[in-house]
């Protein structure tokens, strides 16, 4: 017989990169924000930042190494500009990409924006225990990230499988 899984609430920091944006004007780091809270996880910390690799770098860093964080979901600079480099400042931090991540994003991003999604370059990984998303800044790229991929991946009665048992706080899962 099996048994109905438990929820684990997990530890999840945000982190805004953007050179316009102000904490009352992040609408996209809001939204993450409402929907980890709504699902029942905590807010472990929420941070803005300038589009800057070794800023950015700095504070992923220190959060991957923060026993209290299980999750970071980072909004900005995904995009092709010339300011745009959270997956260079973050891609090297991962001990392991989540490929299907990016690839399952675009794909779900193709509807509703077509082949401009090409230009989105949504990544994640796995450090330390610590899952790292790396999402568009658009407030509709959160919601689609958060609705479509992370608030059935994020929750450990998800089935066949989710991310938490990779996280310090589902390390009973495993």
């Amino acid at each position: 017989m099996h048994k109905e899984a438990e929820f684990i609430p997990l530890n999840i920091a945000i982190l805004t990169l953007s050179d316009s944006r102000t904490t009352e004007t992040d609408t996209s780091g809001q939204l993450l924000v409402d929907s980890l809270k709504s699902a029942g996880h905590h807010l472990a910390a929420r941070e803005l930042c300038k589009d800057d690799i070794y800023a950015s770098r700095a504070i992923v860093s220190n959060w991957i190494a923060d026993q209290w964080v299980d999750v970071i979901i980072s909004t900005g600079g995904t995009g092709l500009t010339a300011r745009d480099s959270t997956p260079e400042a973050l891609k090297p931090l991962f001990d392991q990409p989540i490929e299907g991540f990016g690839e399952l994003f675009r794909q779900l991003s193709y509807e509703e924006i077509g082949t401009s999604t090409v230009q989105s370059r949504a990544v994640a990984g796995l450090a330390n225990q610590t899952l790292v998303f790396c999402l568009p800044g658009s407030t509709g790229a959160c919601r689609t990230g958060w609705e479509r991929i992370l608030k059935e991946q994020l929750d450990s009665r998800h089935r066949p499988c989710n991310f938490v048992a990779h996280t310090r706080s589902g390390a009973q899962l495993r």
